[in-house]
């Protein structure tokens, strides 16, 4: 393929990338375009295909009850001062990695970005006044998943758009 034929592909990338820009304007409930970018290029690292989305969806909302876990565990050891957290890690990483031994679940680099950004939200965005930790999790989740899912809309529209183009080349 020459750079002329290429150059549709980024071109059209860039297209989607400024409509998720756009849409971001008009600020719709619980998405946050960061984790949304974040998300689409893990569709691309799950294989890009629907399956492999699902995974990357699954892995988020994983990553989301491990970081509950981490939080709520490292509250039962606070006896434990300063260790309570890295007690909590350890158990909690036990089960995370061990879910690679369960097909729809063994994407494991999901959980971890999906927990970083679940940790992220609930240590750094800026809830209404007297929200809960519940709510505070509630709340973190729903911007998670809802960013996470127009990702996995905006990864399968990229594969979509371009193996209809490549298709199109091929057939010239």
């Amino acid at each position: 393929m020459s750079f002329k034929q290429f150059l549709p592909i980024p071109i059209g990338i860039a297209f989607l990338a400024a409509a998720l820009m756009v849409i971001d304007l008009a600020k719709p409930p619980f998405l946050l375009t960061w984790i949304t970018f974040q998300a689409w290029a893990m569709y691309f690292l799950a294989g890009c295909t629907l399956q492999g989305g699902a995974k990357v969806m699954l892995g988020y909302l994983g990553g989301a009850v491990a970081s509950m876990a981490i939080i709520l565990l490292a509250g039962v050891f606070a006896p434990l001062g300063q260790l309570a957290l890295p007690v909590a890690v350890f158990i909690v990483v036990i089960f995370v990695i061990s879910a690679e031994r369960v097909p729809m679940f063994d994407f494991v680099p999901s959980w971890f970005v999906g927990a970083g950004v679940f940790f992220g939200l609930v240590t750094h965005f800026t809830f209404p006044i007297g929200t809960s930790l519940m709510g505070k999790f509630g709340l973190s989740t729903a911007y998670l998943m809802v960013s996470c899912f127009v990702g996995m809309l905006f990864g399968i529209a990229t594969v979509y758009g371009r193996t209809k183009y490549e298709a199109s080349l091929a057939t010239a």
